[in-house]
Parts: structure tokens; C-alpha cells; sequence
């Protein structure tokens, strides 16, 4: 009986390290796709912060300007612009290394979730960063650039600024990809669409704090633009994530 449960005990760990290893090259492989696209951001890194600074130039009276205070922040300014050139362009790409990790345990039939996993989060993924940039940035950065009277003047740090930008598209991108992730974590069993009805008030608290957290602004307007996406994407989540539970009671059921 203690041989047999060696046994069960070395499978389980080879199983283990194998998984492992496997996540290690997906990850290996993930970011290797963000380095070569952060290099090649970086060739258009000027070009890109020009593009960043259209809000700020739509928005600000006395013209678009970004100080630098320290001698190595222009540097780190590129270095930022170009790594959220390359967080967008690779995001299919570790999409694609995501599922590559998590195919293996999926049947035949379910593997061809691929063609929607995978069209559907870079789709969303991409609204996200369009709904941050020509409804939330320009909101955003005209009531902050304007909060004080015109005897101020208003000059950010391109760090700080670009900072912003950054927490403000990306993120909002990631955040649109909610219905994606609960429809299959629903897929597998994980939540009920019964679940996420009756905890609806707790999303509203939490979807406020990443309203928040992306949008760092004090205004009450700019908070909630970035709630009413979130919280109809909340509902399509619940949507998905009623299909994605009668998918896994079928397949269980079999």
C-alpha cells in the first residue's frame, strides 16, 4: 500500500513540476513578445508621447508642456511610453501563451474556444483603450488642468503625466476584459450566474475602487464615466457567465 501511494505521490509531483516548467516558457515566451515590441516602441517613443500630449494640448490654455526634473526623467518617460506601446501590441501575443498553458487540460471540443477566447479579449481589450482615450482622458484631463483659476499656471512632470496616461489606458483596457475571464472561469465551474446576482451590490463597491484606482481624479464626473462601462460589462459578465455554467453542467452531465 506505501509503495502504491510513493507512487501516486511521484506522479503527482513530476505532474506538478511538469506544469511548472510549462508555465515558465509560457512566461518566458510572453515576455520576450513585450521586449521585442518595447523596442520597437521605443523607436517611436517621440512620436507616441506627442500623440499622448493631444489632451493635455486640447485642454491646457497655455499649451502643451512637460517638465523634467530630473536629469534621467526624459529617459524614463520614453522608457514608459514604449513599454505601453508594447503592453498593447504583445497583448494578443500573451493571450495566445495563456491559452497555450491552460490548453492541455481542455477536451478537443473545448480547445476551439480559442477562436472566440482569444478575437473576443483583444477586441475588448482594444474598446477599453478607446473608451479611455476619447471619452475618459479628455474628461479627465481638462477638469485637472483647468481645477485652478487662470492666475496659476498649470505644468506637470512628464512622469507624472504620462504616468496617468499609462494607469489610465491600459488598465481600463484590462478592466474591459471581465466578461471574457468570468465567462470561463464560469465555463469550468468555478462561479454561478446566481452568484454574481446576489453579490451585485459588493460589485458596485468593488467595480467604485477600480474606478478609483484607474482614474485617480477627484472629480465625480471622470469616476463615473469609468463606472458605467464596468458595471454594463458586470452585467454582460453575468450574461456569459449563465451560458458558460449550462456549457459546464452539459459537459458534466455526460
Amino acid at each position: 500500500m506505501s509503495e502504491i501511494e510513493e507512487t501516486g505521490n511521484a506522479d503527482q509531483q513530476q505532474t506538478l513540476l511538469g506544469h511548472l516548467n510549462e508555465l515558465r516558457i509560457r512566461l518566458t515566451w510572453a515576455v520576450v513578445g513585450l521586449a521585442v515590441m518595447t523596442i520597437i516602441g521605443f523607436v517611436f517613443a517621440e512620436a507616441l508621447l506627442n500623440f499622448l500630449l493631444a489632451p493635455y494640448a486640447a485642454s491646457s490654455p497655455q499649451g502643451a508642456g512637460l517638465q523634467t526634473l530630473r536629469p534621467t526623467e526624459g529617459l524614463e518617460t520614453f522608457f514608459r511610453v514604449s513599454l505601453l506601446f508594447g503592453g498593447v501590441l504583445s497583448m494578443p501575443w500573451i493571450l495566445v501563451q495563456l491559452w497555450l498553458f491552460i490548453s492541455p487540460g481542455l477536451t478537443t471540443k473545448e480547445r476551439r474556444y480559442v477562436y472566440i477566447f482569444i478575437p473576443s479579449a483583444v477586441f475588448l481589450f482594444a474598446l477599453g483603450i478607446a473608451f479611455a482615450w476619447f471619452v475618459l482622458a479628455p474628461a479627465a484631463i481638462f477638469f485637472l488642468a483647468n481645477f485652478l483659476p487662470d492666475v496659476f499656471m498649470t505644468e506637470w512632470t512628464s512622469q507624472e503625466y504620462i504616468s496617468f496616461m499609462i494607469k489610465l489606458l491600459f488598465w481600463l483596457g484590462v478592466s474591459f476584459e471581465m466578461p471574457v475571464v468570468v465567462y470561463f472561469i464560469a465555463r469550468v465551474g468555478v462561479v454561478t450566474a446566481k452568484t454574481l446576482r446576489q453579490q451585485w451590490r459588493f460589485a458596485v463597491v468593488g467595480v467604485a475602487v477600480l474606478a478609483a484606482m484607474i482614474t485617480p481624479s477627484i472629480d465625480p464626473v471622470t469616476m463615473l464615466l469609468t463606472m458605467f462601462p464596468l458595471l454594463v460589462l458586470y452585467g454582460l459578465s453575468i450574461v456569459l457567465a449563465y451560458v458558460g455554467q449550462r456549457q459546464f453542467e452539459r459537459s458534466m452531465a455526460v
